[in-house]
């Protein structure tokens, strides 16, 4: 989830978090760790970019073989758009 810095700069946050419980069992509060995935994101984020604009064709299958990258070089070759090839088998 998004979360904002003191200073304004906007952060992604992993939250994890379980029941705190006193010791009958009830829940008296929540102990979350959070970790910050800004970074991560950004990557991903380059490396979606890198894949749809690579001049060579690039896909990509789940193990089950069902389409999930498909980049614009991939549709030029063989004329098939991105919503007619996910999830299908390749």
């Amino acid at each position: 989830f998004p979360l904002m810095t003191k200073e304004g700069a906007r952060i992604e946050i992993l939250l994890n978090a379980t029941a705190r419980r006193n010791p009958d069992g009830e829940i008296i509060g929540v102990v979350g760790i959070g970790q910050d995935i800004t970074g991560r994101i950004a990557q991903e984020r380059e490396y979606t970019r890198l894949i749809d604009t690579a001049n060579a064709p690039i896909f990509g299958v789940d193990t089950q073989c069902a389409v999930n990258i498909w980049n614009q070089s991939a549709i030029e070759l063989v004329g098939y758009q991105t919503d007619e090839v996910m999830g299908k088998n390749l």
